[in-house]
């Protein structure tokens, strides 16, 4: 058989370019995961999880203004690579996207304006689309990102998310994007509500979805009522951190709003660390409230107990309200179980 031969590369057309495993480039580590985040996320592509109301959007946001401020991510893992980040909340106004970034920015003392942290603002992004596939490219291509958040996934894409062949499509294009442009890529999706031993297994649609994971970071409910939020982490070239216990926080006025570390999770003891009292949001301590009374309370008896303000109580109820975590009646507040 005659080979026709690219005289560029003096490789036959009809074959693909091999190399000797010595003469491979050895990259940045030699070998070793090249971390943008310390010990949260790397080069990778992975899946940001959880049920419906855990914080994930919060979460992805605190990562994205970390690699763009140089700041640790939680206030505890170094931004190891910085540099702009890029996201895309397809669920939020507008607004309430830049309200949450500036909540995490006044918390961390960074100015707003200065923050290298990108919004794509187009009404729909739909990856399984050739022209929206284009104009991301093009947009990488541009600003040359260190991280990219796509938030959630559900909305990106009109497939069927049971289909391996649909969504295997859709995963190999972002893992394209993150080789040409050196970029990580953090996709939030959500998981089932039955929670498995194995969170990753919990994820939503097709298996190919955890398969393809170089990292996975996991937000989950638990304790009573399922008041503690936890994360679980998972790589697929690394050893894992040991679950962390997160709490959504605001200052007293309600601004600074975003996620701290309560504690590392290291045992089975059940009991609530201190720093989580400490830090628990006004959202929580309203329905840990609600919980010890074991009965309705009026908002007046729910502001003097918690001693906060009252407009601020009254928007903090309005939310739990809509997500389905209190109720009220004539007989007052009550907790939903």
């Amino acid at each position: 058989m005659t080979h026709h031969r690219d005289r560029s590369t003096d490789t036959p057309l009809d074959l693909l370019p091999t190399s000797r495993a010595a003469a491979l480039d050895p990259g940045r580590g030699a070998g070793a995961l090249h971390w943008r985040v310390d010990q949260i996320w790397g080069d990778g592509v992975g899946i940001l999880g959880g049920p419906p109301k855990s914080t994930k959007s919060w979460c992805g946001l605190d990562l994205a203004v970390s690699l763009a401020s140089a700041t640790p991510f939680l206030g505890r893992f170094a931004a190891l690579d910085p540099g702009p980040t890029l996201v895309y909340l397809a669920e939020d106004a507008l607004s309430q996207v830049r309200a949450r970034i500036a909540g995490i920015c006044l918390h961390r003392r960074l100015d707003l304006s200065a923050l290298d942290l990108h919004v794509i603002t187009a009404p729909a992004v739909r990856l399984d689309q050739t022209a929206d596939q284009s104009r991301l490219v093009a947009t990488l291509d541009r600003l040359r990102p260190k991280l990219l958040l796509l938030d959630p996934l559900v909305r990106l894409h009109r497939l069927d998310e049971n289909s391996s062949a649909d969504i295997s499509a859709l995963l190999g294009y972002l893992r394209e994007l993150q080789r040409r442009f050196d970029v990580a890529i953090v996709v939030v999706h959500h998981m089932r509500k039955s929670v498995r031993a194995h969170l990753g297994q919990a994820l939503r649609g097709s298996g190919d979805l955890h398969a393809w994971n170089d990292h996975g970071a996991y937000l989950t409910r638990t304790g009573p009522g399922g008041e503690r939020l936890r994360l679980t982490l998972e790589h697929r070239a690394a050893p894992a951190l040991a679950p962390l216990e997160l709490c959504l926080v605001s200052r007293d006025d309600g601004t600074a709003t975003h996620l701290e570390i309560a504690a590392s999770v290291t045992g089975g003891n059940g009991q609530e660390p201190p720093a989580a009292a400490a830090t628990r949001s006004l959202h929580d301590r309203v329905v840990l409230a609600l919980r010890q009374a074991g009965r309705p309370l009026s908002r007046v008896q729910l502001r003097d107990a918690l001693r906060v303000n009252n407009n601020r109580l009254g928007t903090v109820l309005i939310d739990l309200e809509r997500s389905g975590r209190v109720c009220r009646s004539d007989a007052g507040i009550a907790v939903l179980p």
